[in-house]
């Protein structure tokens, strides 16, 4: 039952709505199959080892080890946005950067592709774009920010960045849009 002073947001509510935070749709499923990974490689080098008759303790600790390190490497940053902020949470960091005062948008070279914020306060965070691209509330939510700081003159790299990114998110949208009606191209 809900209380008059009940301020939560609906199910359905716009990210554009200030105060609401909105988080990465595929941050669970992508934790699940790390683990599964790890247990997979886990349950793989126990089950050799013992068909082989060389399990020990020493070497079950060993491999444990090992599919901890898998996981740990494997393992999605939670990424959330709020008005005016981006977050990325892993098991090892904690980056937070201000996206109402970003002031550079880049795309390193390399073999994997990120997106690397600046704001004006000196934080700094990686994404992967593919993210933003999955989560098209936490693009909306980054890009309505991105806008701001460009209107405010900060955002002095990363413009065409940002427009590439957005173009990418409506297509997929649109894809999507188009799979969940039986539309497909």
């Amino acid at each position: 039952m809900a209380h008059r002073k009940d301020v939560r947001p609906a199910v359905g509510a716009y990210a554009r709505e200030p105060g609401r935070v909105v988080r990465d749709r595929g941050w669970s499923r992508d934790l699940h199959t790390s683990l599964r990974c790890s247990g997979a490689l886990l349950a793989l080098l126990l089950g050799i080892d013992w068909g082989t008759g060389e399990l020990t303790w020493w070497r079950s600790a060993l491999w444990l080890t090992l599919a901890a390190l898998l996981f740990v490497v494997l393992c999605p940053p939670r990424v959330c946005a709020g008005e005016g902020w981006l977050d990325t949470r892993s098991l090892l960091f904690h980056r937070r950067v201000r996206t109402d005062l970003l002031v550079s948008v880049r795309v390193p070279d390399g073999v994997s592709r990120r997106l690397v914020l600046r704001d004006a306060l000196g934080g700094r965070l990686e994404i992967d774009p593919a993210v933003l691209v999955g989560s098209p509330e936490l693009w909306h939510r980054l890009d309505e920010d991105a806008r701001r700081s460009a209107a405010s003159g900060l955002l002095r790299y990363g413009a065409q960045e940002l427009r590439e990114l957005s173009e990418q998110v409506d297509r997929e949208t649109a894809l999507a849009v188009f799979r969940t009606s039986g539309l497909e191209p």
